[in-house]
């Protein structure tokens, strides 16, 4: 038998080298060749939803597949994330990765998953910010009034969220810590109740997304005090942050795209190259300030980091204030 000399052998070493990267290059290029499941964990009609079904559309011209919108509710979205932790690492099931996902893991200790164990970031879609709006008979005009008004009065300033361990609760309860109040948190079976009974007098403040608060801020029914966000919204650019106040007071919703673990590398970087180009073009921008958030085109490895920042950031709120799920 003829052995090989020194230059072929090396020759024939690099074409078995360079065939894998091809092949994934391949993969990648192919990809989707089917329709791509997209699981939401919240209702239809609502942020999370609009934002998924916008990008989804996008993806779907870009890429040539229906990216098709699949709404699993329940147990504060662990059921539909527990879903995608499930499924094939194949690129045919995404998940809507949101604020409610890094409260959860430190909120409900029987998860069956791991969000940083069992999801792989792809793509970072919007943050959005609170809006602390307070009903207009309430006497504090500005956050500094409000503190005082709080400290002066102890356990009498309620505020109302969607449900205990809610991101607008969890926003609430970082106020108390960091601000030195005491205010009564009162929950609600969603967000919108909460906003009536704030509008109706019952609550003297509430931590709400500016898309549901914004048209009672402009028709004068509700007061605006702050965002939540560390820069001021574009929708409510007279409105001074909460961090010009309170130093170092941050908190946002905010949504991304995530994947079960192990899917190929090569389909993660070309959804965040797809995903970071519909951000960065005037027709999905526009409808995403619309929503009240901020395009925030991130690569995979710097959304993980941002994920991990915020487990970590909710979980010592939630320990801090004891908050324990429903």
């Amino acid at each position: 038998m003829k052995v090989p000399g020194r230059r072929q052998f090396l020759h024939l070493a690099t074409g078995a080298v360079a065939l894998p990267v091809v092949s994934r290059g391949a993969r990648a290029q192919a990809y989707p060749t089917r329709p791509v499941r997209w699981i939401v964990t919240a209702a239809p009609g609502g942020t999370a939803d609009i934002l998924a079904r916008l990008m989804g559309e996008w993806l779907s011209e870009r890429l040539g597949q229906p990216f098709v919108i699949e709404n699993r509710t329940g147990a504060g979205g662990s059921i539909g994330t527990e879903a995608v932790a499930r499924a094939p690492a194949d690129g045919y099931t995404l998940h809507l990765t949101a604020t409610s996902d890094a409260i959860n893991a430190t909120l409900n200790d029987k998860l069956s998953y791991s969000l940083l164990r069992d999801i792989v970031p792809i793509a970072s879609l919007i943050r959005g910010a609170f809006v602390m709006v307070v009903n207009p008979s309430f006497p504090g005009k500005t956050v500094p009034e409000f503190i005082a008004f709080a400290k002066a009065n102890p356990g009498k300033v309620n505020f109302g969220s969607g449900g205990v361990g809610f991101a607008t609760h969890v926003a609430g309860e970082l106020f108390n810590m960091m601000a030195g109040v005491n205010m009564v948190h009162v929950p609600y079976r969603g967000q919108a109740p909460a906003l009536t009974d704030l509008l109706g007098g019952q609550l003297q403040v509430v931590f709400d997304p500016i898309v549901s608060s914004i048209t009672h801020i402009r028709a004068g029914r509700l007061r605006p005090l702050a965002v939540t966000t560390s820069t001021r919204s574009e929708v409510l650019p007279d409105v001074p942050i909460v961090g010009d106040f309170v130093p170092g007071y941050e908190a946002s919703i905010w949504f991304g795209v995530g994947a079960p673990k192990n899917t190929p590398a090569e389909i993660v970087d070309r959804l965040n190259r797809e995903v970071n180009a519909g951000l960065a073009g005037p027709k999905i921008k526009t409808r995403l300030v619309d929503l009240g958030g901020i395009p925030t085109p991130m690569t995979p490895s710097d959304y993980g980091k941002f994920i991990a920042d915020e487990i970590d950031k909710w979980g010592k709120v939630i320990r801090a204030a004891n908050i324990k799920a429903g």
